[in-house]
């Protein structure tokens, strides 16, 4: 059984929007084609935030759109400050920030500090020599006296985290792709110039960032090699995976960093940043990246994104590592996104993906802390299988087949079940759709009271119109075999969530005992039978 006791909210706390809010990411790539040319785009979100208004969500999250070669889709940049012409203009993006403002939605946007494209230009001028002005904005280091790699570092995608250079006669460092060069936070002009990036989209009307891989941003200067990693039982596709990755990222420097971010957002009005937070320590990194009122305001974790299943213990732990202490920062949970297989896909049998779609929305809403829904997530998406020829993830080509692509998440949103393309906007998507998605698109959902589009609508607006399930703090969180109980208070009022993560039916006692405020798969206050839940405010 796992416990947690913590303070309640007070009534009188000054909260600002963020502190509770739903966020749905986007992919632009895939979620509306305005021109016909295969590829989302700008005007395409646009043209369809009317749907995201009505789920009744705070902020859209919107995956890069910069100038990029599009290597790793977007996450190598080669220009910060303009968008690249697959998705439009910057007239575009003013037009999509005053679009979503009149709907009342924040517009967050993805920041990329770590590293840039090899065709940025700030790159070009750095491998030109080692004596220009920018010769130290990248991550350069001799070889050894052997000719080999200054460290054993090996990148996340596959194979030593060095290439060799001839014009500078040195190696680079690269966390990712060979072809996004590491950027050296340690230089103040390199933070500088990435504050600069913030102050432009801020002035343009961005309303917060999700910064990118942010405790990559710093590296062990001394290039220590990295110390292997314990033995496991589970299968390892990657050479990154065989180390303790103690010295080429988590670096102590970077919450200083943050807080400078922190100071440039604060001049503005509203303004929310979220880092996302991956690998072996996680937790302390979250938790380091938004202390006190000097840091980020969120971390995105990954306690779902991979989680093989979903169990009461794994919501009790990572709710635990959240407490409503002063000091501590506030989370932000997902259980889908653009990197990871799509929930329905990993968490349950095909038979049961109906009833653990609207199971796993309800938890969702109740989580602590903000939620964010992934593009299709309100309508139940499963993992695309995409075959090997029709593959673009470069993670999943280098490591076939034993990567899952992150492409089967990435597949186009389908808004119109009876088009060739389900609406999407183009004959020839540059992913296929899926038959099964297309079964699942918003017209035959919007005909469908008691769909999983509709049900995600109630339950944000329940989340909304209730203080403990909104911001309230966690007063109990148990998990006995597949029964979770989760207690949550804020403002006066208490509310709990019953759910059976099983399929086997649980008997209720007294635990029930109050106002049903929600229930789904046939939960009553006497009996949760497989995938059932209650909201019951006491």
């Amino acid at each position: 059984m796992n416990r947690m006791e913590s303070v309640i909210s007070k009534p009188t706390e000054q909260r600002p929007w963020w502190k509770g809010a739903a966020i749905y990411q986007i992919y632009p790539r895939s979620f509306m084609d305005s021109n016909g040319d295969g590829i989302g785009d700008l005007p395409g979100i646009a043209a369809k935030l009317d749907h995201v208004a009505s789920l009744g969500v705070d902020a859209i999250w919107i995956s890069p759109f910069f100038t990029s070669p599009m290597k790793d889709f977007g996450y190598d940049v080669a220009d910060y400050c303009d968008v690249d012409p697959i998705f439009g203009t910057l007239a575009d993006f003013d037009a999509l920030v005053a679009r979503a403002h009149a709907l009342g939605l924040k517009l967050l946007i993805d920041q990329v500090y770590s590293h840039t494209s090899d065709e940025h230009t700030w790159f070009a001028q750095s491998r030109a020599d080692r004596t220009n002005a920018k010769a130290d904005w990248y991550v350069w280091a001799d070889p050894k006296p052997d000719g080999s790699p200054p460290s054993n570092w090996q990148s996340v995608f596959g194979g030593p985290a060095w290439t060799w250079d001839a014009r500078r006669g040195q190696y680079y460092l690269h966390n990712f792709l060979s072809s996004q060069p590491q950027l050296n936070c340690h230089n103040p002009a390199v933070q500088d110039a990435l504050l600069g990036v913030a102050r432009f989209w801020l002035d343009r009307g961005a309303d917060g960032f999700r910064i990118d891989a942010l405790n990559f941003a710093m590296h062990d200067r001394a290039l220590t090699d990295n110390p292997p990693a314990p033995a496991t039982d589970k299968p390892r596709s990657r050479p990154f995976d065989y180390q303790l990755k103690l010295h080429n990222q988590s670096h102590p420097g970077i919450p200083d960093f943050i807080a400078r971010i922190r100071a440039l957002t604060e001049e503005y009005d509203a303004i929310f940043t979220v880092a996302e937070v991956g690998g072996d320590n996680a937790e302390r990194e979250m938790k380091l990246f938004t202390a006190g009122d000097d840091h980020l305001n969120s971390a995105y974790g990954f306690n779902f994104l991979y989680a093989e299943a979903l169990r009461p213990q794994t919501v009790c732990a990572a709710l635990a590592e959240w407490p409503d202490d002063p000091g501590v920062g506030w989370p932000s949970w997902a259980f889908e996104n653009h990197d990871a297989p799509r929930a329905l896909s990993r968490w349950c049998a095909r038979e049961h993906r109906d009833a653990f779609a609207r199971f796993k929305m309800l938890l969702l809403t109740a989580l602590r802390g903000n939620i964010i829904l992934y593009q299709g997530e309100e309508l139940g998406l499963t993992q695309v299988d995409i075959p090997f020829e029709q593959l673009r993830d470069p993670e999943a080509i280098a490591n076939w087949p034993r990567t899952l692509s992150r492409d089967g998440a990435r597949t186009p949103m389908p808004w119109q079940a009876d088009a060739a393309d389900a609406g999407f906007g183009s004959a020839e998507p540059w992913l296929p759709v899926g038959a099964e998605n297309a079964g699942r698109a918003v017209d035959v959902q919007e005909r469908d009271p008691a769909s999983l589009l509709h049900q995600t609508r109630t339950l944000l607006a329940l989340r909304k119109a209730h203080p403990a399930l909104h911001h309230g703090a966690v007063t109990r969180c148990e998990a006995r075999g597949k029964l979770l109980s989760l207690e949550r208070e804020a403002d006066g009022e208490r509310v709990r969530l019953l759910a059976n993560f099983g399929e086997e039916t649980i008997m209720l006692t007294d635990t029930a005992a109050g106002e049903i405020l929600h229930s789904i798969n046939g939960a009553t206050a006497a009996a949760l039978p497989a995938f059932a839940a209650l909201l019951v405010r006491a």
